[in-house]
């Protein structure tokens, strides 16, 4: 059972540059190429470092480049989860430029306090997580970039994978309160 509705023609393993076959292996491969990433960003980050639309797609792309053609690349297919659709593909290039402009590019280089910090991490996260850009690895592509901005400002980092199946969900519902408080800023 795939994990997102896209259409029926779907099937649950995605065509990708290996020709793997099996979902164990695009799982190792995925993680490999995930926690490279943000090994790689991790080793690069710099006070000077800004956080857009593009270090976004960056990270996309070191992650997922071995193995998927759309690797960095906003997705082309609309798709749901739980019975939310997230917004639909023509407009991600759109919300992607109105999320760098609102909220990314207002970002701080230094933060007076872990508050402020803690607020726009939280902000960034859940929106990235709404607006859903890219096919596969949106998750793992925020949680990435929430550890970057941590990491910029001397913290350690967070612990994503102290998350068991209890705590995800309320991950997931604090994500979804993100995505209705979006939702009912948009209707205003």
């Amino acid at each position: 059972m795939s994990k997102y509705k896209i259409s029926r023609e779907e099937n649950e393993i995605l065509p990708n540059l290996l020709n793997l076959d099996k979902k164990e292996d695009i799982d190792n491969a995925e993680f490999e190429g995930f926690l490279y990433a943000e090994l790689y960003l991790t080793e690069k980050l710099t006070s000077r470092t800004k956080f857009n639309e593009k270090y976004i797609l960056q990270i996309h792309k070191l992650a997922l480049n071995e193995l998927y053609s759309f690797a960095g690349k906003y997705r082309t297919v609309n798709m749901s989860k739980g019975g939310f659709l997230f917004p639909t593909a023509q407009f991600i290039s759109q919300s992607m430029i109105e999320f760098g402009n609102d909220i990314l590019n207002s970002l701080p280089n230094k933060y007076e306090n872990e508050e402020s910090l803690i607020s726009d991490v939280s902000k960034v996260h859940g929106e990235l997580l709404f607006i859903h850009p890219f096919r596969e690895g949106n998750g793992r592509t925020a949680r990435i970039l929430a550890n970057l901005m941590v990491r910029k400002q001397g913290y350690k980092g967070l612990h994503f994978e102290r998350i068991d199946k209890k705590i995800f969900n309320q991950y997931v519902n604090a994500v979804q309160i993100w995505q209705i408080r979006i939702m009912s800023l948009w209707k205003k």
